[in-house]
């Protein structure tokens, strides 16, 4: 069993697709099957179903898996310890939403790019169910996620930064000027939320379900979609303020004077308690708590590594 054929199996575990794994690791989609065919004959077990063109992990598959992540793992740590090397390199797998994408990210890459251009950043997509799961799988590094306090065994999760949500309207909607609003006064609303699943629309329907204040909102999978809409009189919605603060300036949303109790999440970045803090990894936590403004420190014996100092 070699390290490179576990970086590739790891590589088609993540992407469930051997040319995309190819891609990913630069190889040709032939090397990356013979590696998987070494790795399971040697193993003696399939550890891919191949069902035409899609690929799912076996039980086998899933068992090697956090083997595999933890030898990797180990395999990174032990190159940085003797190379010991001034200049960070390396690999990072973020996963975050769309509105942490948008309105938060931005910043951070800019600024960790200026400091560490050697390591290589990619995205994998939002990930909030089996959180626990797909980060022992290694899909990510590093997670960020909106949503009230919470804790997951295995799981290191570190608040970041408290959201604020405000319901909004576009300027001419009648409850714009109203000097309260209430549960009550959106009844009958036309309100455009966010899919099913986002915690800030549970959040919210929770408060006007325990009103006694029906919903049936028109569901986007697009922040920005929503507030187009919004902005074009099409309805009400609840949205993080880092996502509107531009057009609130502006006047092309106005906040509704809410008498209710105020809607808030708090921004998480989320890792797996057994996951090493490579340097890089630790110096985007740090970049990461910068442009937050938060300060907490990493829970890890080594100390991070020390910022250049901004320019």
């Amino acid at each position: 069993m070699e390290i490179r054929q576990l970086i590739t199996f790891r590589a088609v575990a993540q992407t469930l697709s051997f040319s995309r794994a190819a891609t990913q690791l630069n190889y040709a989609q032939s090397t990356v099957s013979a590696q998987i065919q070494g790795l399971e004959e040697e193993l003696g077990v399939a550890l891919f179903d191949r069902l035409g063109k899609s690929v799912a992990l076996t039980d086998a598959g899933q068992r090697l898996l956090g083997y595999a992540e933890k030898m990797l793992n180990l395999a990174d740590e032990a190159l940085a310890v003797v190379s010991n090397a001034d200049i960070l390199t390396g690999p990072l797998t973020i996963s975050a939403p769309e509105t942490l994408c948008t309105y938060r990210l931005p910043k951070i890459l800019r600024q960790f790019r200026r400091l560490f251009p050697q390591v290589q950043l990619s995205f994998q997509p939002e990930f909030d169910t089996d959180l626990k799961r797909r980060m022992q799988e290694g899909l990510a590094d590093v997670a960020f996620i909106m949503a009230e306090p919470f804790q997951i065994p295995g799981l290191v999760v570190e608040p970041l930064v408290t959201e604020p949500l405000l319901i909004v309207a576009d300027p001419h909607h009648p409850l714009a000027q109203a000097e309260q609003v209430s549960c009550a006064d959106l009844r009958d609303q036309p309100l455009l939320l966010t899919e099913s699943t986002c915690t800030y629309r549970r959040l919210f329907e929770r408060a006007l379900n325990a009103a006694g204040v029906p919903t049936q909102p028109m569901e986007f999978h697009s922040v920005e979609a929503i507030k187009q809409c919004v902005m074009a009189g099409v309805g009400l919605s609840l949205l993080p303020l880092v996502a509107i603060k531009s057009e609130i300036e502006r006047g092309q949303l106005i906040p509704l004077n809410w008498s209710g109790r105020d809607f808030q999440v708090v921004t998480h970045a989320v890792w797996h308690e057994d996951k090493w803090l490579s340097p890089a990894l630790k110096a985007f936590l740090e970049v990461t708590r910068e442009c937050m403004g938060a300060s907490q420190p990493v829970n890890e014996s080594e100390p991070s590594p020390t910022l250049p100092q901004p320019e």
